[in-house]
């Protein structure tokens, strides 16, 4: 299916590695110019080269820490400076510290929102001028199923990205008809982080090979599998195209089907 998404302009964040960096792979396979950041410049460096030969469309990597408001002001404006717009913004984070409620203290609420949210309303904010001018604006906002049902020892995500789906669902009122906005809710996928956890795990001895560890992730999932990071970015890049002109103020499960809400 073609996406008609050559020649326009995506801003993804947290990109360097992971759902983003697959979802920024997706765009850029269908034709999308895709600018990417990150905080560790030898990483971003690395998703550049790989970005640059996958589409044809340019790929911009700019430094950046979400959690600093002149940090993500710099990085609309150089996008936009780049690319001469942009048309669609896709923003992702990395998870906060996993822990229960009383594992918690002030600093690491704080830090949490900061990441989770307030991310994604500075970037929102400073890139809605060029959605809006755009005729194909479009946000999709990365989360978590723990939006929707919480995930044991994982407070601070279950409690915080709720309020990125808040916004997503307030702003597809507010924004339309010029700009879209929805959200994804990815469960586990095998990026780089749970590859690290899985092996490990078998270094520590509780499986015996990568596989072994692999399929315990894939329990309790109807399709007996995590997911591959490319299967989230496919339905990131289908909500950022017009073949999802319609498709407003949802919420999209990627999770095998794990979510029993």
């Amino acid at each position: 299916m073609d996406l008609h998404l050559d020649g326009d302009v995506a801003l993804v964040t947290a990109s360097s590695s992971g759902l983003g960096y697959a979802s920024a792979e997706a765009l850029a396979r269908e034709g999308a110019h895709v600018a990417i950041c990150g905080r560790d410049e030898e990483r971003l460096a690395a998703a550049e080269a790989d970005l640059e030969a996958v589409g044809d469309g340019r790929v911009l990597a700019q430094p950046a820490d979400l959690t600093d408001p002149a940090d993500v002001s710099a990085l609309v404006d150089a996008t936009a400076d780049e690319f001469g717009g942009i048309d669609h913004l896709v923003t992702s984070a990395g998870g906060p510290p996993s822990g229960g409620f009383l594992d918690m203290e002030d600093r690491d609420w704080y830090g949490a929102y900061d990441t989770l949210v307030m991310s994604a309303v500075w970037t929102l904010r400073e890139a809605y001028p060029h959605l809006d001018a755009s005729e194909k604006g479009t946000w999709t906002a990365i989360t978590s199923r723990s939006v929707r049902e919480v995930i044991d020892d994982l407070v601070l995500s279950n409690a915080v990205r709720r309020a990125v789906i808040g916004l997503v669902k307030s702003v597809s009122h507010e924004f339309g008809p010029s700009v879209r906005a929805n959200a994804v809710l990815p469960g586990a996928h095998e990026t780089s982080r749970i590859e690290e956890l899985v092996e490990d795990a078998v270094e520590r001895g509780d499986h015996e090979t990568y596989a072994d560890g692999l399929a315990e992730w894939g329990e309790g999932v109807p399709l007996e599998r995590i997911g591959d990071p490319q299967e989230l970015g496919d339905v990131v890049a289908f909500l950022a195209s017009d073949r999802a002109s319609y498709v407003n103020g949802v919420s999209v499960p990627v999770d095998g089907g794990s979510l029993r809400s």
